[in-house]
């Protein structure tokens, strides 16, 4: 009989290391879940053994971080390969599927295992955890009853700015919320450009660090963010994680 594939969630960024670190963000028994497995599967395995380290501060792992066997499985993963990822699977072993942050398989190449996963009659079970997106959405006070992930954006200028321009268009003829991520170290020209391109009352918000104790979320009109960066009031985002949601009005 196949074992079960638990998506796990990971920390947003979590550090802390110390009894009960965890428990605000990662339910205890999703910790007690992750500690009796031996087998995973990674957007990368030192991040992996980081978050394994955190849940056993709590959750005594079943076997030591040396014995537990991560496989790694990211963009450059050849989709010939996920096969041997499930082999495990399908032998009777139970796997967690771990992002790099966040929970698995959404914005995550995970999704393609999981899909593979269905195929062969594995069970799958998703666990309770951090999203940024779905927080960002909570946060931003934009509309929460129809909205939509796009990625990453192109980095060139030009056609970012079309990118941005449609995104808005769209938002504002469906009255839905557009939310999209950026590279870290890119925080700044994204927001810029946000500012550049859309109509003085598209709403825009700015959600950094969340679940972290440096969060930060800002909601406020084009025309608004435009005056604070031009008063070099910029929120305190460069090189950490954030989340871009916009509305159109």
């Amino acid at each position: 009989m196949p074992g079960t594939l638990y998506l796990i969630p990971n920390t947003l960024g979590q550090t802390e290391a110390a009894p009960g670190a965890l428990s605000h963000i990662i339910p205890e028994h999703v910790q007690a879940v992750t500690a009796s497995l031996d087998y995973f599967v990674a957007e990368n395995a030192k991040t992996a053994r980081a978050f394994l380290k955190l849940v056993a501060i709590d959750h005594p792992l079943a076997r030591t971080l040396q014995e537990i066997e991560i496989a790694e499985l990211n963009v450059n993963t050849p989709a010939a390969a996920l096969a041997g990822l499930l082999a495990p699977l399908l032998a009777g072993r139970d796997a967690g599927l771990v992002s790099e942050a966040g929970v698995p398989a959404v914005a995550d190449p995970g999704a393609d295992l999981v899909r593979l996963a269905h195929q062969h009659g594995i069970t799958v079970r998703p666990l309770v955890g951090p999203s940024s997106l779905l927080l960002a959405v909570m946060a931003s006070g934009l509309n929460g009853q129809s909205f939509a992930f796009n990625g990453y954006l192109p980095t060139d200028p030009a056609l970012r700015t079309k990118r941005l321009k449609e995104l808005e268009q769209r938002s504002r003829n469906e009255k839905q919320t557009q939310l999209f991520i950026e590279t870290p170290y890119r925080n700044g020209a994204l927001l810029e450009a946000l500012v550049a391109s859309c109509q003085p009352g598209t709403l825009i918000c700015v959600a950094t660090d969340l679940s972290l104790p440096t969060e930060s979320v800002r909601t406020m009109v084009a025309n608004k963010w435009k005056a604070a960066l031009a008063a070099g009031k910029a929120p305190d985002f460069h090189k950490k994680p954030t989340v871009f949601l916009l509305l159109g009005q």
